[in-house]
């Protein structure tokens, strides 16, 4: 009994050894062919990224340059309609919000100023096509000048446009709404130019509508105080645009293209300085049903210095002066929203 024992444990161990001997076998040449296969392969990446390399590096140039059109299309490299759409959407959320809106609506309304603005560049430039090229400040645009084709542009418009409603996707329903609203207002504004001399209000409507978006996404409702403030809006825009179409007064007359510039005629600067007024009261009127308190109406103040600093400039109706005029609505913006910050921020009306 003992010798068959050990006879079975003898065998086991030889059985066992072959085993292990020929798992080592096949680990080494697993090992092996993986290790093979490995080398391959990362030396197939290694090529490909190789040759990706050197193609990026060949197409750079024209890649960089067509980048350079699309900035120039859509006006990233001139921030000041961005600015000029995003402080009223600024004034709605902080009032909206009491003064701390949600990062969330902050967030998309903030890259929805960005991408809405963009587009509405693309599509103006589109609408524009057949007069930029007879506007000495217009007929350099990459549409303009044919860098850019119509249906490159119009991939790039719907493009963006396309990422601004997703991020309005992440609101609630009644901003979904409205954003449909936003996108015609967007798509019609190019095009009033031809049809009525009031093309300005167009544009404080396109630009405002981002207020009641602003309300509704905050608070899911859009009261009184929106509307109010979208007038204001309007009437800034008017204000803002009418000194930026007289810049190009002479030139819109000759080509058929209408404006509050030409409306306005000789009474241009009276009635910007009506209107400007007219800013300032319903801004107050805004404050008084907000209850906001002497921070805000010192930033009016200050705001209403940078109104008669305008006048003062378009006075001479010359074109650099309007033009500079136009730019310093982005002071009267920021001095707006400064107040407001303030005002929450001290008085705690958070």
């Amino acid at each position: 009994m003992q010798q068959k024992l050990e006879f079975i444990l003898k065998r086991l161990s030889v059985l066992s050894r072959r085993a292990w001997a020929m798992i080592n076998l096949y680990c080494h040449k697993a090992f092996s062919f993986t290790v093979k296969h490995i080398g391959k392969g990362w030396a197939c990446i290694c090529n490909t990224s190789y040759k990706f390399k050197v193609r990026c590096k060949a197409h750079w140039p024209a890649v960089r340059q067509r980048l350079k059109l699309y900035a120039a299309l859509t006006r990233l490299n001139k921030p000041i309609g961005i600015l000029l759409l995003l402080w009223p959407t600024l004034w709605a959320l902080w009032i909206a919000a009491r003064g701390i809106p949600d990062t969330d609506v902050f967030i998309v309304f903030v890259l929805g100023v960005v991408f809405m603005r963009s587009a509405g560049c693309v599509l103006n430039d589109i609408a524009d096509q057949q007069f930029d090229p007879y506007v000495s400040r217009t007929k350099n645009r990459p549409l303009a000048d044919d860098r850019i084709s119509s249906f490159e542009a119009l991939a790039v418009a719907l493009g963006l446009i396309f990422i601004a409603f997703l991020l309005v996707l992440t609101m609630n329903w009644l901003t979904v709404q409205l954003a449909f609203i936003a996108i015609i207002l967007a798509g019609i504004y190019p095009f009033m130019k031809r049809y009525t001399y009031l093309p300005q209000f167009f544009l404080g409507l396109a630009f405002g509508w981002a207020i009641p978006m602003a309300f509704a996404a905050q608070t899911g409702s859009v009261p009184q105080i929106a509307w109010l403030l979208l007038i204001a809006n309007i009437l800034w825009s008017v204000v803002y645009d009418t000194m930026y179409a007289m810049v190009d007064r002479e030139d819109d007359l000759k080509i058929g293209v209408k404006s509050t510039a030409i409306l306005f005629d000789d009474a241009d600067r009276v009635i910007i300085g009506i209107i400007q007024a007219l800013v300032l009261v319903t801004l107050i009127t805004i404050g008084m049903q907000a209850q906001l308190s002497f921070y805000y109406y010192i930033g009016l103040a200050v705001a209403a210095c940078f109104f008669i600093y305008q006048l003062r400039l378009i006075w001479g109706r010359k074109p650099e002066q309007c033009f500079k005029a136009f730019l310093n609505n982005n002071w009267f913006g920021l001095t707006v929203f400064i107040g407001l910050f303030l005002d929450f921020i001290i008085n705690n009306n958070v």
